[in-house]
C-alpha cells in the first residue's frame, strides 16, 4: 500500500495518470487487506486458543486493577509489585479448591489446607486484608472466549472435587447421618466442633473473663474484661435480679453469667452441651467458693425440669437453635418463668427478616455447624406469639465489632502457644472467622440485638421506664 509520504512524492506522476490506472492499484489494495484480516483473524484464533496463566486468569474475573501483589506456582504475577499485600497461590490443589467450591469456601479450603498463603498481615487478625478486598475487588463474569479460555488454561482435571481439609465437617446433606437437624444429637455434634476445640486455647483468646459472647462497652478506651463485666452487669439488671432470686441461664458457655450472678446471691443454674464448658466452668464455681449457689449442667436446655425461676438468660444460644424451632424454644423458656418473671435473650442476628437464615459455606462447614440467623423483627414476633411480652430490645452491634477486634488482639499475642495448641490449620480458621465477622458488623451485614420479655401475671411489678443504666 502507498503511504502519504509516498503520494505527495509521486503526486505530478500521478496527476498525468489516466483514471483508469487507479484501478489494478485498488484491487491490489483489496487482496491485500484481505490476506492482513486473514492473518489478523489467524492471530485472534491461536490467542484464543493459547492457555492463559494463573494470574491472567485471576485479572478475567477481576480486572487488571488489582489492590494486592498476586503470585501463582506457575511463574506469573499480577498486581502492584510494591503492595502491601500479597497473596501465594502455590499448588494446582489450590487451584482445584477455588474452581470447585462455591463463594468464600474455595479460598478457605485453600487458605487452610495450605495452598494459599497470605503476606503482609498476620494470620491471628487478616482484618486489614479482607477490608482492602472487600473495598477495592470486584469479580465479573468474562466474556465466552475468555471463559473458554480459562476452563483450558484450568484444565478438565482441576473441576473433580478436592479432598477437604480435615478441619472441615462435611455439608448439610451428608450431616443427616447425625441425625436431622437440630436434633438434640446433631445439635450436641455441631456444639461439639465449635466449643471443645480446647479450653487452653480459649483462655488465649478470650481472657480471663471467659466469655465468648459480645461485651459492651462502657467506653471506646475500656478492655475487654470490663466490657465483658459491664455486658453481664447490664443483663443482672435488665433482670432486675437480687439475692435469693433463682435464675436459669441457657446455653451458659464456661459459666461467666452463672458466677457473676451468684457472686450477688442469686441462686443460678447453667446448662450446656460442652463437655469442655463443662469442666472448666464446674472448677471455677468451686475456686471461688461459689458452690452453695452456682451451677452448671451438662445436658440439653430441654431436660431443665425445675420451673419458676424468677428470670432466664439466653445469651448466645439462639444462633445455635434453628429457625423453625423458635416457637418451641420460646414456649419452653416462658414455661420455665414464674409469672412477671423476666427473660433475656441475647443473640448475633441479620440486619433484615427476609433472607435465608443458613450460614454460608465457610462458617457452617468451619465454625457453626447447623447455625442460623434471622432478623430481630422474627425473633419479636415469636416471641410475642409464644406468649410473652416484649419490653425493650437493643442493638448492640458496634460493640460486637470492638469485641472481635480484642479476640484477634489476644490470638495475635499467644499466636505461637495457639498453634502448639490446636494446630496452624485451626488457629487460621478462627483468625479469618473473627476478622472476617469484626467487618460483618461494622457493615452491617450482622447485629446483635438483646430482646428483653416478661412471661405475663405479674402487671403492676415493673417500673414504668427502663430500669437499667447503659
Amino acid at each position: 500500500m502507498t503511504t502519504e509520504k509516498e503520494r505527495a512524492t509521486d503526486a505530478p506522476e500521478a496527476a498525468d495518470a489516466p483514471a483508469a490506472m487507479d484501478v489494478p492499484e485498488a484491487t491490489g489494495t483489496t487482496a491485500t487487506g484481505r490476506a492482513a484480516t486473514g492473518a489478523t483473524d489467524a492471530a485472534e484464533r491461536a490467542k484464543a486458543d493459547a492457555k492463559l496463566t494463573l494470574a491472567e486468569v485471576l485479572e478475567a474475573f477481576a480486572g487488571s486493577g488489582l489492590p494486592v501483589r498476586f503470585t501463582a506456582y506457575d511463574g506469573s504475577s499480577a498486581g502492584p509489585a510494591d503492595a502491601r499485600f500479597e497473596v501465594e497461590l502455590k499448588s494446582p490443589r489450590g487451584t482445584g479448591y477455588l474452581v470447585t467450591s462455591r463463594g468464600d469456601l474455595g479460598l478457605a479450603r485453600a487458605y487452610i489446607a495450605g495452598d494459599l498463603d497470605i503476606r503482609g498481615v498476620h494470620p491471628g487478625d487478616p482484618y486489614d486484608l479482607l477490608k482492602l478486598l472487600a473495598d477495592d475487588l470486584v469479580f465479573k463474569l468474562p466474556p465466552p472466549r475468555v471463559m473458554a479460555q480459562v476452563i483450558r488454561t484450568i484444565g478438565v482435571g482441576s473441576l473433580k472435587p478436592v479432598a477437604r481439609p480435615p478441619q472441615e465437617v462435611p455439608g448439610r446433606v451428608r450431616r443427616v447421618a447425625e441425625g436431622l437437624r437440630h436434633s438434640r444429637h446433631r445439635d450436641a455434634e455441631a456444639i461439639h466442633h465449635h466449643y471443645d476445640v480446647s479450653n487452653t486455647f480459649y483462655e488465649w483468646v478470650l481472657g480471663p473473663s471467659m466469655t465468648y459472647t459480645c461485651a459492651c462497652y462502657p467506653t471506646p478506651e475500656a478492655s475487654l474484661d470490663e466490657a465483658q463485666e459491664n455486658k453481664y452487669r447490664l443483663v443482672f439488671d435488665k433482670l432486675r435480679l437480687k439475692p435469693g432470686d433463682r435464675l436459669l441461664d441457657v446455653g451458659c458457655g464456661w459459666g461467666g453469667m452463672v458466677r457473676y450472678a451468684a457472686r450477688r446471691g442469686v441462686r443460678a443454674i447453667g446448662v450446656t452441651l460442652s463437655n469442655e464448658q463443662t469442666t472448666w466452668a464446674r472448677k471455677a464455681i468451686v475456686d471461688e467458693g461459689l458452690g452453695e449457689l452456682a451451677e452448671v449442667r451438662y445436658g440439653d436446655y430441654r431436660d431443665i425440669r425445675e420451673s419458676g425461676f424468677d428470670a432466664v438468660s439466653s445469651i448466645g444460644l439462639l444462633e445455635h437453635i434453628g429457625v423453625r424451632n423458635y416457637p418451641a424454644y420460646f414456649r419452653f423458656l416462658q414455661s420455665r418463668l414464674r409469672p412477671g418473671g423476666l427473660l433475656l435473650n441475647h443473640c448475633i442476628t441479620r440486619p433484615e427478616n427476609r433472607s435465608r437464615p443458613a450460614a454460608g459455606g465457610f462458617i457452617d462447614r468451619y465454625v457453626f455447624p447447623d447455625g442460623e440467623l434471622t432478623g430481630s423483627g422474627r425473633i419479636i414476633r415469636v416471641a410475642q406469639d409464644a406468649g410473652l411480652e416484649v419490653l425493650h430490645e437493643e442493638n448492640l452491634r458496634p460493640h460486637y465489632a470492638l469485641t472481635l477486634r480484642d479476640w484477634c488482639a489476644n490470638l495475635v499475642a499467644h499466636w505461637d502457644d495457639a498453634v502448639a495448641e490446636v494446630g496452624l490449620p485451626t488457629a487460621k480458621v478462627w483468625g479469618l472467622y473473627m476478622a472476617g465477622f469484626r467487618l460483618g458488623f461494622e457493615r452491617n451485614g450482622i447485629q446483635l440485638h438483646q430482646v428483653l420479655a416478661a412471661r405475663p401475671g405479674g402487671e403492676g411489678d415493673l417500673p414504668l421506664r427502663p430500669w437499667w443504666t447503659p
